[in-house]
């Protein structure tokens, strides 16, 4: 197992005993199951955030990956640092 993988593993376990086996997705808030967890860093890389665990947490890989897509997320109102909700961000887009 790969170092990241080992650390993934690390702080998933201490989160789901900490919060009695509920995992939230730090972008989204939703439970992330142990094989679809991925570790997201808080403050990215490519603005000087680091790889300590200070800095990081866990996430679905898809939410990980949205967030970091430029422009096609919207950003949550009430999260700062946060996506808006997928069902959230959609619900209102039919609407006019």
């Amino acid at each position: 197992m790969s170092r990241l993988g080992h650390t993934r593993d690390k702080i998933y376990k201490t989160v789901a005993r900490q919060l009695h086996g509920v995992v939230p997705c730090w972008v989204c808030g939703e439970h992330v199951t142990r094989e679809a967890a991925t570790l997201e860093h808080i403050q990215p890389l490519s603005e000087g955030g680091n790889s300590h665990a200070e800095n990081l947490a866990i996430s679905h890989e898809i939410c990980n990956g949205q967030r970091h897509a430029a422009g096609q997320v919207p950003a949550s109102a009430t999260l700062p640092g946060r996506v808006q909700r997928r069902h959230a961000a959609t619900a209102g887009a039919g609407k006019a």
